[in-house]
């Protein structure tokens, strides 16, 4: 069966060597088409069984072209380049790579934090980690590796998942939180690592902004869409104090960075999966699990419905 890696952003060189090593040991036929077009995809997909992707945009179109399609897997957490209805439609399995860059990302947010609390390492005076209270919105696993190496610093742990039960928080040493009005007003810093849904989206803004304490960071390396950009841009205007970090560029960027220079910082692209280990890692999960799919409809990380 063929099976399609098809990444407008390449995988690594030893993962992609790694995920055709996984594919051929398999039987099955690979194809990998990096740097493609929409009009390589087409072409490649016609007659894919398999199909693993970054952050490419699987839409209806696309998936209508693939008479053959059976699995799509996300070498990745994140799957909403993935047009889940209209792969349930065509009795398509939909699959995550859950947990592959959770380190990674996890790293970047305090790769991030610390800088903006040096003050973007500008000379002057900032402050330290150990002993601040970290809020953690939903507590998946990246959440929970933002919470193992928050230990290490020294800090007072937080967080919100209503999917999570207390008991498993408490187990990592974390204080679960029920009401996102205290896991706001209670934390010097708030990590967000919630998916975009409907319930999420635009749903931090001004008013959960501005209860933050003195001095406050929000983070995101979540999606831009969960974050109400005109809400939060007031509260930072009225909050001289308030800084924001972002793995994920704001459609307001310009006006973010000319109104508040040192007191916002944007990765010029989403890096949080952007290590040697992550992109490999996550390739060849991807590989194994088109593999299993196909040999026996293993289909464990499936997030859509059939």
């Amino acid at each position: 069966m063929k099976i399609l890696v098809f990444t407008e952003k390449p995988f690594a060189s030893a993962a992609s060597k790694a995920i055709a090593e996984t594919v051929n040991a398999s039987g099955n036929e690979l194809e990998l088409v990096e740097y493609g077009t929409r009009e390589d995809f087409f072409k490649a997909i016609a007659d894919a069984e398999a199909l693993i992707v970054r952050s490419d945009k699987v839409d209806a179109e696309l998936i209508d072209a693939a008479p053959k399609l059976k699995v799509i897997v996300r070498a990745g957490a994140g799957y909403d380049n993935i047009d889940l209805e209209a792969a349930s439609r065509h009795g398509i399995c939909v699959m995550n790579t859950p947990g592959q860059n959770s380190n990674a990302v996890a790293e970047l947010v305090f790769g991030m934090v610390i800088m903006m609390c040096r003050n973007q390492y500008n000379g002057k005076s900032g402050s330290e980690l150990k002993g601040k209270n970290l809020g953690i919105y939903a507590y998946g696993q990246v959440g929970r590796n933002v919470a193992r190496i928050a230990k290490g610093f020294g800090m007072k742990i937080e967080a919100l998942d209503k999917f999570v039960k207390d008991e498993i928080m408490e187990a990592d040493g974390v204080k679960p939180l029920h009401d996102i009005k205290e896991l706001f007003s209670q934390n010097n810093f708030v990590s967000l690592h919630i998916p975009a849904t409907s319930e999420t989206k635009q749903s931090i803004g001004y008013d959960l902004v501005m209860m933050m304490p003195q001095n406050g960071v929000l983070i995101n390396t979540a999606r831009k869409e969960v974050i109400n950009e005109e809400g939060l841009f007031k509260a930072l205007q009225e909050r001289p104090d308030l800084r924001y970090v972002s793995d994920i560029k704001p459609d307001m960027s310009e006006e973010f960075e000319k109104e508040f220079a040192s007191r916002v910082f944007f990765t010029p692209k989403k890096m949080g999966a952007q290590t040697a280990e992550a992109n490999f890692n996550a390739g060849v999960a991807a590989a194994e699990q088109s593999i299993a799919y196909l040999k026996n409809g293993w289909n464990k990380f499936q997030v859509n419905k059939l």
